[in-house]
């Protein structure tokens, strides 16, 4: 009788649990059991691993086989535990030691020619062996740089099952010559990594110019709009009817937001590992993603879900980055709504029959919206023919409980022929340097506490232990007393005064900067936003 072990990861969404790989060996007639509560794609593990030992070089035991995934009451799928049930299988084989596994992480998905081909999630799964005291992985070649990212755990990265039975037995290890794809064919080595059609961006591509301010010919207000977000990560709605600018606005509100840091480098590249968007030869991303779904996007692509284990939706692929849905009325109203939860909280919880994910969903969004089914309400020359009812019913779709959750609203207005011949605005990199003081200023002013950016702070802390000048915000309490604003409201402006001040470089905020706060959260036009772009 032969025993051996090792570990793998089971993943749900970014979290990861350690599975302990046993392997055992018994006399009987020849047959391969695996127990663990797998899914469909790991019971197929089986033909794939017995191939991939027999292509390495190495004899299949003909004993009776049982492999078990500990613990059995966690849900377990993919691709990703081949490689360690197949070292588990040669340790019980004795055709490598039991104890030189016995302490090792292993992820990979076999080839039945014995390759190590790459999967998804190996950012999470190496961050929660690490988090279980595991420090030596051994994860496929191509995905080595990104399991690298883990601090304090040794990468081993192999490309074949023959190479890494070699240095587990102490022996020559031998060149394993990779084929190079035919010319125009994608690299079928990293067909793993990637879900076809899968949502998520990051604006330009590489070597691509990415979109500059100086490219939006006048919307002032808009622009101040903008700034004022990426300062703050306020979330907005541009509307204004059709060719004014809400989208051009939009995809340039990415580039307003300072590089990701460190830590949110790897919360982001983990969500994208696991929903197989990471960009090719990009292990780690360290700037703001971005993600546009198109207006048709169900529940399950927005929020997260689908059958089986639920898949990170487009709230989480816009971690840390901008959610922007243009033509946003032309979504469902259920889907709108579902992202109140996120706007909130700052991730997300599916549950579904395959089990329940949490993921980080902590964006920022942007909504672009038409005045009117047609979009030529209010416009000069072309006058409106859609009937109240149906304006009502376009815009009811944005829900009241949604819109108190959005503390930018601007309308956006028609460019005019002078505005596109004067001379250009401030460009991107002008304003993003403006945007990064004000983070720093807000980021000193909150140290020590788990906030960073103003639309983090609750109200209560923001009224008592940064609290404004008497009268200060007189405007703002009479706007509530009228029913224009909610208490969640007037918090959000306070919210959004603070960071208007930071822009400015003021201590705090003043009546002038609470009227401002005012102007860009109810629409309602008080002289208070400057049209110049400036504080």
């Amino acid at each position: 009788m032969g025993f051996a072990r090792t570990c793998s990861v089971a993943l749900t969404g970014v979290d990861g649990v350690v599975v302990e790989v046993q392997a055992d060996l018994e006399p009987g007639v020849a047959a391969f059991t695996l127990v663990g509560l797998p899914d469909k794609s790991l019971s197929e593990s089986r033909d794939r691993v017995r191939a991939a030992v027999v292509n390495s070089g190495a004899d299949w035991p003909q004993k009776k086989l049982t492999v078990g995934l500990s613990p059995a009451s966690v849900p377990k799928g993919g691709s990703g535990f081949d490689l360690a049930v197949a070292c588990a299988v040669l340790g019980a084989a004795e055709r490598i030691a039991p104890r030189a596994i016995a302490d090792l992480m292993m992820i990979g998905e076999l080839g039945l020619d014995g390759r190590v081909r790459p999967v998804r999630g190996i950012l999470p799964a190496v961050l929660a062996a690490a988090d279980a005291g595991y420090r030596q992985v051994v994860v496929p070649e191509r995905t080595a740089a990104e399991a690298a990212l883990v601090p304090g755990v040794s990468v081993l990265g192999v490309r074949s099952l023959r190479q890494l039975i070699a240095v587990l037995a102490d022996e020559p290890v031998p060149e394993e010559e990779e084929e190079p794809p035919g010319e125009g064919r994608p690299d079928p080595m990293l067909a793993g990594l990637a879900v076809p059609g899968a949502g998520g961006g990051f604006g330009a591509r590489p070597g691509e110019r990415p979109p500059d301010l100086a490219e939006v010919a006048g919307q002032a207000r808009a622009r101040r709009a903008l700034e004022v977000a990426a300062a703050g990560r306020h979330h907005l709605l541009f509307m204004g009817s059709p060719g004014a600018g809400k989208t051009m606005l939009a995809e340039r509100l990415p580039g307003l937001l300072p590089p990701l840091t460190p830590q949110e480098s790897l919360e982001v590249t983990a969500v994208h590992s696991v929903a197989g968007t990471l960009p090719a030869g990009q292990p780690l991303i360290d700037r703001a993603p971005y993600c546009a779904p198109h207006h048709s996007a169900s529940m399950p692509a927005l929020i997260g879900g689908g059958s089986g284990l639920p898949r990170p939706g487009a709230v989480s692929l816009a971690h840390n980055g901008v959610l922007f849905l243009d033509e946003s009325p032309e979504f469902s109203g259920r889907v709108l709504d579902a992202l109140r939860q996120p706007l909130e909280s700052g991730y997300v919880v599916v549950a579904r029959t395959g089990g329940v994910m949490r993921l980080p969903a902590a964006f920022l969004l942007a909504l672009a919206a038409n005045p009117c089914p047609c979009g030529r309400r209010g416009m000069t020359g072309d006058g409106c023919d859609c009937p109240p009812r149906a304006v009502k019913r376009y815009l009811g779709r944005l829900s009241g409980p949604l819109m108190d959750r959005v503390d930018l609203r601007v309308a956006v207005e028609p460019v005019a022929r002078s505005e596109l011949t004067g001379p250009p605005a401030e460009s991107t990199a002008d304003v993003a340097a403006r945007v990064r003081l004000a983070r720093e200023r807000a980021a000193a002013r909150y140290t020590g506490t788990p906030w960073r950016t103003n639309s983090e702070v609750p109200g209560h802390e923001l009224r008592t232990r940064w609290s404004v000048p008497p009268g200060t915000l007189a405007e703002a309490e009479r706007d509530m007393e009228r029913g224009l604003l909610t208490a969640r409201g007037l918090d959000r402006v306070l919210r959004v005064a603070w960071t208007i001040a930071d822009l400015a470089g003021h201590p705090r905020p003043d009546a002038a900067d609470v009227a401002q706060a005012l102007e860009l959260r109810t629409g309602v036009r008080r002289g208070a936003v400057p049209v110049g772009g400036r504080p």
